[in-house]
């Protein structure tokens, strides 16, 4: 299972060592006010089976999320619901809620969902603006560990050299499992969104500014990029293309009719989904060019009924690819 049970992440400024009890009681504070507002994420997509012959099958998946609106906005991580057919959210209060996504940033792992209705219990966490990670990784209880905020850096997105996400880095212990868990300060507010990968998080200035004000457009695919030797490889046309490994049903991938990988390869130590289509230009700018995600995201994060064309390599073939998008 790719995703696992994930509890609220706890960030917390620097405090003094010398006040250990003190330092506790904020501690236990801050979890009681924010835990209300920690939600679990159950989704469903397909895949690949392991066995040989390139069945699909239905898999769980779990991972967490945050509430940050009294209308039903969760803020969490975008792989935890890329490519997820059905969405259901946990609340503390035992409500279970359907879910879409309705903003999705997968170069920074972050993603915005709309419940179905308000949930009738249930804290609506602010986003803020330095730690201690409070978790359930892989369903166990709550755990607790400390840390320091060491940077805000610029890093590389997950499609490779795709898009730049800000992250903070922290010494402080993520478990396998914390995906998509909000990382809160010492009053509450949210700072970051634990993406997939450990020692980073997703600052929640970024979240902000790519998920409700630029409003990214969900695409429903989950790609990898193909740079370097592997571009070469796979005989693209150009420097740079992205492989599309899963795709959505029903989603704006799938109405543009982007076909996923078939088949299981172990490609320089990656284990890749092949067969599928290699994204080379979407609205006529090119993956390779520099600048590129912001330029895509852009062009795409405009009114509902816009055109959208997207180029692919599909079988040593170009092929051009064009419908509306409809947001969700």
């Amino acid at each position: 299972m790719r995703k696992f049970l994930a509890g609220a992440v706890l960030l917390v400024g620097l405090l003094d060592l010398a006040t250990g009890s003190a330092r506790a009681q904020s501690y236990s504070e801050v979890f009681k006010r924010v835990r209300d507002a920690v939600v679990v994420i159950r989704t469903a997509e397909r895949d690949l089976a392991p066995a040989p012959g390139g069945r699909m099958v239905t898999v769980p998946g779990l991972g967490s999320g945050v509430l940050i609106s009294a209308d039903g906005q969760v803020l969490t991580a975008a792989h935890v619901v890329q490519t997820a057919e059905k969405i259901q959210v946990l609340t503390t209060g035992g409500e279970i809620l359907g879910a879409r996504v309705a903003s999705s940033s997968p170069s920074a792992d972050v993603a915005l969902l709309q419940l179905e209705r308000p949930p009738k219990k249930g804290a609506v966490a602010e986003l803020g603006d330095p730690i201690f990670i409070v978790g359930a990784p892989l369903g166990i209880s709550y755990t607790l560990t400390a840390g320091h905020i060491s940077a805000r850096r610029k890093m590389q997105g997950v499609y490779g050299n795709f898009s730049e996400a800000e992250f903070f880095q922290t010494d402080a212990a993520i478990n396998p499992g914390n995906s998509g868990g909000p990382m809160f300060d010492i009053q509450g507010r949210v700072v970051g969104v634990v993406p997939h990968g450990l020692g980073f998080v997703v600052t929640s200035n970024m979240a902000r500014d790519l998920l409700l004000q630029q409003k990214s457009l969900w695409t429903g695919f989950e790609g990898y990029m193909l740079s370097g030797e592997l571009a070469k490889v796979f005989n693209l046309p150009q420097a740079a293309g992205i492989l599309v490994q899963r795709v959505a049903e029903h989603s704006p991938a799938t109405e543009i009719g982007l076909q996923p990988g078939t088949m299981r390869a172990e490609i320089e130590g990656e284990s890749l989904i092949v067969g599928g289509d290699i994204i080379l230009e979407v609205q006529g700018i090119r993956v390779s060019e520099p600048g590129a995600a912001d330029r895509i995201r852009q062009s795409i994060s405009k009114p509902a009924g816009q055109t959208v064309t997207v180029k692919v390599l599909r079988a040593g073939r170009t092929v051009e690819l064009t419908t509306k998008v409809e947001r969700p």
